[in-house]
C-alpha cells in the first residue's frame, strides 16, 4: 500500500525520556508501566508497552525513546496510556525499542 507523505506527516513521533517504569503485573501480557517526559512543550506521558523480554524497569529509566504522541489515549487495563513507544520485532517477535543512537533534544519531531 502506498501512502501520501501528508499521510505520514499527521503522524506525530516525538523523542522522549524515560522517567519511571514499574512492573504491570495486571496486564493480560507480560508489560510495563512507562512514564516519557517529551520536554517543556507536550510534559511526561504515559504508556504501557510489552517489552519485558529484554528490558528491566531499572534498564529503562534515563533511556530515549520515539513515540507516536498524538493517538486518542487508549485504557489499557489500570493504565491509561497516552502515547504508543515505537519498537520493531526481534528474530523471535519480541519487541525493541527504537531509539536515537546520540542524545537529542527532548520533543524533537520525527521528520
Amino acid at each position: 500500500m502506498t501512502i501520501a507523505y501528508d499521510d505520514f506527516a499527521r503522524v506525530d513521533i516525538r523523542v522522549g525520556r524515560i522517567t519511571r517504569a514499574e512492573p504491570f503485573p495486571e496486564a493480560r501480557k507480560p508489560a510495563l508501566k512507562l512514564w516519557v517526559d517529551f520536554g517543556p512543550d507536550l510534559g511526561e506521558k504515559r504508556s504501557s508497552a510489552q517489552i519485558t523480554r529484554h528490558y528491566t524497569p531499572e534498564a529503562l529509566v534515563g533511556r530515549q525513546v520515539l513515540a507516536v504522541v498524538n493517538f486518542p489515549p487508549r485504557q489499557i487495563g489500570k493504565v491509561l496510556s497516552e502515547v504508543l513507544v515505537l519498537g520493531l520485532p526481534d528474530a523471535e517477535g519480541q519487541v525493541v525499542l527504537i531509539r536515537p543512537d546520540q542524545d537529542v533534544p527532548l520533543g524533537g519531531k520525527l521528520f
